[in-house]
């Protein structure tokens, strides 16, 4: 009796809903195409991005099974701080898509690939063992709580690969916080230093003006006019400038100050008559 209920019990597990199919389907190619434009995104800011939903989206698949402990470490732990570290990482260190095409160790791709095969083959091994084999002991450590049974394996039987992994995490952070800082070789130049070197050197002696400034609109892309309408180069950020990304309001500018001048000079003729 007792054998042919957990037989039951058993077969009711193994079926599926149609809405966890469809949620899987769903669900499983967002994934997919995450993991794909991890690896494919030229810029490391997307892939990173890439990765955070990825992993969002496994969360959902634990709560969906009923994994809640899991659901909210994967959100908390990986999503929420491993991957958000390496977000603010990698925008703080500028990693471009340039940077990312200068193979700095000889051989590191095809290093990368084989690693890449080892990996995809113990996966595929580890889902095959997993689908096919029988688990002695499974029912023992789910007895007792999901937590409880996580916990005793990785402070007994998988302690070592745990510590390991905390002293990778703590290396990274050490590696980061390494990367990011700059040390000064030279003494920071003062305000007035800075002030007489712009007097020696004859350039520039007043400060820069602001972008937009006489022009019609304030903005940081819009050039600064000098007082004959003509742009200031000056006045915008070198950045933009290389990008293309600079408003030229110059000819507006000089049709609203004739418009103006002429204006002036039909109120002052008016006023004069009127005299």
């Amino acid at each position: 009796m007792s054998a042919a209920l957990d037989a039951a019990n058993l077969a009711a597990g193994s079926l599926t809903s149609t809405g966890e199919a469809v949620q899987f389907w769903i669900l499983g190619t967002v994934a997919v195409i995450g993991a794909l434009a991890t690896i494919l995104m030229k810029k490391a800011v997307h892939s990173a991005l890439s990765l955070a939903g990825t992993m969002i989206i496994l969360a959902v698949f634990y709560l969906a099974n009923g994994a809640y402990f899991l659901g909210v470490v994967q959100v908390i732990v990986y999503t929420g701080a491993i991957m958000m570290l390496f977000l603010f990482v990698v925008m703080l260190v500028g990693v471009t898509a340039a940077d990312s095409l200068k193979e700095t160790i000889k051989g590191q791709r095809w290093l990368a690939v084989l690693c890449g095969l080892g990996f995809g083959t113990l996966l595929i091994a580890g889902i095959g063992q997993a689908g096919l084999s029988h688990f002695n002991g499974l029912g023992r450590i789910n007895s007792g709580g999901h937590v409880e049974g996580l916990a005793t394996l990785i402070f007994t039987k998988y302690v070592f690969a745990f510590e390991l992994t905390g002293a990778l995490l703590i290396t990274a952070t050490v590696g980061a916080m390494v990367l990011t800082h700059r040390e000064r070789t030279e003494r920071a130049a003062t305000q007035r230093e800075l002030a007489e070197k712009r007097v020696r050197d004859g350039v520039q002696l007043p400060p820069l003006p602001a972008p937009g400034v006489y022009a019609r609109h304030n903005a940081v892309d819009v050039a600064g006019l000098l007082p004959d309408g003509t742009p200031s180069e000056l006045t915008v950020n070198k950045t933009l400038r290389a990008r293309g990304q600079i408003r030229d309001v110059s000819g507006e500018a000089l049709n609203d100050l004739k418009a103006l001048e002429q204006a002036s000079s039909d109120r002052l003729g008016r006023e004069e008559a009127s005299k």
